[in-house]
């Protein structure tokens, strides 16, 4: 006998052999054995998560003689047919190559036929998002309202391709993609019954590579069996998917804390040798680094992890901060291997981003920043460089700065101005020209008042000069004037001040009672009021919430459940709930948790409900025209009529 290969052979063929889809296997079994039948199904997922098996187990219990509980026997001949394929019940229609409207005619032709062997006759069209418009319109009515004995089992890996007026009409069941514990397990289920000696970490290799799907799991399990003639081992497996050891790994992260730019460089270059793949060394240092994260957090977690000894020394030897800068550029950096000149590059850059950017020490702060010491708790502020055009000694800059030799009492920043004095002997003006340096040592003090630094000169004033500028004869320019000058200008700002602070309070209290609105319970009868008042801070997501229909809310627990209508369900994703969430809780002073189940009732959603009051006014308006007598005459003299969508009756608050 030829042989089959493992995807092949064991595909599951009872609801009780499928792995990771409990949601879909139990709604399944309970309609079966209830009684309660769908007319049309449709299954979405990735590929190799079951779509296509699912359809078949599902055939055989439509038509099964034994049916256990909706699970199929698999003995009797209507089950053995259709596992062979032979069954004249059962058609399954590749959508990808049977695309037209001409390939939908026919089986919609037979469709009104009675089963010639079975109970019902069951099409599975799998890849149904590639028909083409026309022959989903083709469809449509078959699909709506098909005969008693016709099932219709769709499968599609792209639902957002397919129309919504197909999507109305069937029940949409949402496969999972495994988990790598789940697809691990299988792997060790299928080898155990194959007689197959393998190595655990080798196949967590193939299951974390086939990233969900099971059908590419048993692809590459019969890739390892070929290249390890027979066997399935650590080291051919990742010399088959190009993946790293973690021995490399764990020097590269010790390489990294150390600070070593050689070695890490000459780390990495090994690493490449050892034939393993650019993306797969930034992929496994980040899965260690999630690793690590969990372990500093929870070590109890490292209990369960491969290397558990090894990842807890390595938590030990890196920060929290350190980590997470670590593993915020290796995702990036494997993202961005197509865009580098080369990938042995991409990933070169990437080891030295996260040296760069590792958190420095007090010794390695450059200038221009600021260093707080805690031990003294103080701040020491590194001066910034000026820019200058020529870069100015320090010497000129002592010799050009005037220094006063006489003491004086703290003044503010506005009164420090050189002034002219009011007598001065030609010596005493010679000796207060000539430049002087004064070198002062301040010991810090509790007493000492807090100094101030202006962060830009003081404003031009035409009477500031220095004094050495100043003539003689100057000698209406007094101490006086200027002690003048500096009050005038200081209540001038206060008075600019005072005048500006009611403006400011004014614009503040607008603004607050611009966002005050009214708090309403939440019920049905106010979901559309709450969601017409919250609608400017939904942004995007107000679609969402106008789409959604009131159906209860938990006032112990905060849980709000909604039905989103078919024209919301391509916005129903996780941060749109979030932000919902968020947005009733900041509504309702509480904590409002949102839940989006099927659409199931006849509820109406804020957006029906908007277009209901706006065809009752349009009617109201209609009806208020055709009893107005001037409106009666222009009908009558022109020989028209008012069209329905040009009238708008308007309420009070437009």
């Amino acid at each position: 006998m030829a042989y089959q290969v493992l995807a092949r052979k064991w595909r599951p063929k009872h609801f009780a052999d499928l792995v990771g889809q409990e949601h879909v296997v139990g709604a399944l079994r309970n309609a079966l054995a209830q009684g309660r039948l769908h007319h049309a199904y449709l299954l979405t997922g990735t590929r190799g998560v079951g779509k296509t098996t699912i359809a078949r187990i599902l055939a055989k219990s439509l038509n099964c003689e034994h049916p256990d509980q909706g699970e199929p026997c698999g003995e009797c001949a209507q089950c053995v047919q259709i596992d062979t394929g032979r069954h004249v019940d059962v058609v399954e229609i590749d959508a990808a190559s049977n695309t037209g409207i001409d390939n939908i005619r026919e089986v919609l032709e037979n469709a009104q036929y009675a089963p010639s062997m079975g109970r019902y006759k069951v099409y599975i069209i799998d890849e149904v998002h590639m028909l083409s418009k026309s022959a989903f319109n083709a469809m449509l009515k078959t699909l709506e309202e098909p005969p008693e004995h016709v099932k219709f089992i769709l499968a599609t890996t792209d639902p957002q391709k397919v129309p919504v007026t197909v999507l109305s009409r069937c029940l949409q069941f949402v496969l999972r993609n495994m988990t790598p514990q789940q697809v691990l397990g299988h792997l060790q289920y299928v080898l155990g019954q194959e007689n197959i000696v393998f190595e655990t970490v080798g196949l967590d290799l193939l299951a974390r590579a086939a990233n969900g799907s099971m059908r590419d799991a048993l692809s590459l399990l019969d890739q390892a069996i070929a290249l390890g003639s027979g066997q399935v081992q650590e080291a051919t497996v990742r010399q088959m998917l190009g993946a790293v050891d973690r021995q490399f790994v764990y020097r590269l992260l010790e390489t990294l804390a150390a600070g070593d730019a050689q070695a890490l460089m000459q780390q990495v270059q090994q690493i490449l040798a050892e034939g393993a793949g650019f993306g797969q060394v930034l992929q496994e240092l980040a899965l260690v680094l999630q690793q690590l994260a969990l372990v500093q957090m929870l070590p109890s977690a490292a209990d369960g992890l491969q290397d558990g000894p090894t990842l807890q020394a390595l938590a030990q030897r890196l920060s929290a901060e350190q980590i997470q800068l670590f593993y915020q550029c290796a995702i990036p950096g494997k993202n961005d291997l197509p865009l580098a000149p080369d990938e042995q590059a991409g990933v070169m850059m990437t080891m030295l981003r996260m040296l760069a950017l590792r958190p420095l020490g007090v010794a390695e702060v450059r200038v221009n920043q600021q260093v707080v010491l805690p031990e003294a708790d103080t701040v020491v502020a590194i001066p910034p460089v000026q820019s200058h055009s020529e870069p100015v000694p320090e010497q000129a800059y002592q010799e050009a700065t005037p220094v006063m030799e006489t003491a004086v009492e703290p003044v503010q920043a506005a009164d420090m101005r050189p002034v002219k004095p009011e007598t001065a002997e030609p010596d005493s003006l010679q000796a207060a020209i000539e430049p002087q340096t004064v070198e002062t040592q301040y010991e810090p003090t509790d007493a000492m008042p807090e100094a101030y630094v202006a962060d830009e000169p003081p404003p031009y004033d035409e009477h500031d000069f220095p004094p050495w500028e100043m003539e003689a004869g100057d000698a209406h320019y007094e101490v006086a004037e200027a002690e003048s000058t500096v009050e005038s200008k200081t209540e001038i700002n206060k008075q600019a001040e005072t005048e500006a602070t009611p403006k400011k309070l004014e614009v503040e209290d607008a603004t607050e009672v611009m966002v005050e609105m009214p708090m309403l319970s939440l019920n049905a009868d106010n979901w559309p009021h709450i969601v017409q008042q919250i609608a400017p801070q939904l942004s995007a997501t107000r679609m969402l919430a106008q789409h959604a229909a009131f159906i209860a809310f938990d006032e112990i627990s905060g849980e709000l459940r909604l039905e989103v209508a078919h024209e919301g369900k391509f916005i129903e994703e996780r941060p749109y709930l979030n932000k919902l969430s968020d947005t009733l809780s900041a509504y309702t002073g509480r904590l409002v948790n949102v839940v989006v189940q099927e659409w199931q009732s006849e509820m109406e959603t804020p957006h029906a409900q908007a277009l209901r009051h706006e065809e009752e006014r349009r009617e109201q308006g209609l009806q208020i025209l055709q009893q107005d007598e001037v409106a009666q005459q222009l009908t009558s003299l022109f020989d028209g009529v008012w069209l329905p969508e040009s009238v708008h009756l308007k309420t009070l608050s437009e």
